[in-house]
């Protein structure tokens, strides 16, 4: 039985209004603190880390969390970051064999990916691969995925503010295009097991609307990187590679305790999202979803998604929580990957990901609620 499930027998069926206000306190820090501390910017994983352990203090001394949710849910913690999808493999160990791939590989694979952009130019590089990845992700896996975006993005002779957007960008389109079966990522396979449909039900329900947005984020990509194309003429070829065996450990172990983070706090937020955001009418509950940037969007998804819905609700739903993952670094797979190789941080990331998640954001709510398309 998962947290949500255990969860949702133990809380009360009224909202308590202490319990509340303390968890919404906890939503609060998370979600301000990263932008106005710099200490904390710059170590997201302890921060979430303690913030998620903050919460199951707060749910243990309001009697929400017993001793066999505790169990689960510290069991979760533990795995998830190792396990994905029921399989015996996970973002930290995909993160680790990639790293160590490239580690050995990177001249072949730079030396490829160098004469494309040569033949092409970069904004049509950028195009192509955002849609490209997008489009298989959720036939890859949004780590595979994640992990190769992150690796290529690296080894582009660009700035750093290149590198943010060409990372924003593909992260948006690889978060979309991940949730179109449950081989993808989490949520689909919650929306999928929660709706009790076949493999292919998400691809009809959204395909249309996942693939715009593919097609949006990696047309964003493309027009970004126009600027750029001069500054990566005359460097192509010439990139030094300086992982080392040590950093792709570290940066393993960092993913490891970020996810291990959010599943604590995703837990721990279980009753807000029970008491509140699964209640809420469509329009109102797509926008109240953007809390899926920082907060565990599979746990969102048990919440909010149940055999009862139209299929505007479905849509708006999960479209709702797709598009505000990709706002900020703790919302998706991608997000945290690149975030931890590129080393870019939430203030950079935010800059850009939540103006145009935004954007995103208001043209799929008059797609699905103003012209009803």
């Amino acid at each position: 039985m998962s947290v949500y499930e255990l969860v949702l027998k133990s809380i009360p069926h009224k909202p308590d209004p202490k319990l509340t206000a303390a968890l919404g306190f906890l939503l609060v820090l998370v979600l301000v603190l990263p932008f106005i501390s710099r200490k904390i910017e710059e170590n997201l994983e302890p921060f979430f880390l303690a913030m998620g352990i903050t919460g199951v203090i707060i749910n243990t001394a309001y009697g929400v969390f017993n001793s066999e949710i505790l169990k689960v849910l510290g069991r979760a913690a533990l795995l998830s970051p190792v396990t994905i999808s029921g399989l015996p493999i996970g973002i930290a160990e995909v993160v680790f064999i990639a790293g160590v791939f490239f580690l050995y590989f990177h001249d072949r694979i730079y030396k490829s990916i160098f004469s494309l952009i040569k033949r092409v130019g970069l904004p049509v590089f950028a195009f192509i691969f955002a849609f490209l990845l997008g489009s298989i992700a959720s036939l890859i896996s949004v780590i595979v995925t994640a992990v190769i975006l992150a690796e290529i993005i690296a080894g582009l002779p660009l700035s750093k503010e290149a590198k943010v957007k060409f990372s924003v960008y593909s992260a948006f389109s690889v978060g979309l295009g991940a949730a179109l079966t449950p081989v993808g990522e989490p949520l689909s396979t919650i929306a999928v097991t929660k709706l009790g449909v076949g493999f292919t039900y998400l691809i009809h329900l959204l395909g249309r609307d996942v693939f715009l947005g593919i097609f949006i984020a990696s047309l964003a990509n493309a027009l970004a990187m126009r600027r750029y194309s001069a500054e990566i003429r005359g460097k192509l070829g010439a990139f030094e590679y300086t992982e080392t065996f040590r950093t792709v450990v570290e940066r393993t172990i960092r993913v490891y305790i970020f996810v291990a983070a959010l599943e604590l706090l995703g837990g721990s937020l279980t009753p807000l999202t029970v008491w509140y955001f699964s209640r809420m009418p469509p329009q109102l509950l797509y926008w109240f979803n953007t809390i899926s940037a920082v907060v565990d969007n599979a746990t969102l998804t048990a919440a909010e998604i149940y055999k009862g819905l139209t299929i505007l609700q479905q849509r708006s739903a999960l479209l709702g929580l797709l598009i505000s993952g990709g706002m900020l670094i703790p919302g998706n797979i991608p997000n945290i990957v690149m975030a931890g190789r590129l080393k870019i941080n939430m203030r950079e990331w935010a800059r850009l990901g939540v103006p145009f998640g935004i954007m995103m954001l208001t043209l799929f709510y008059i797609i699905l609620f103003v012209i009803h398309f």
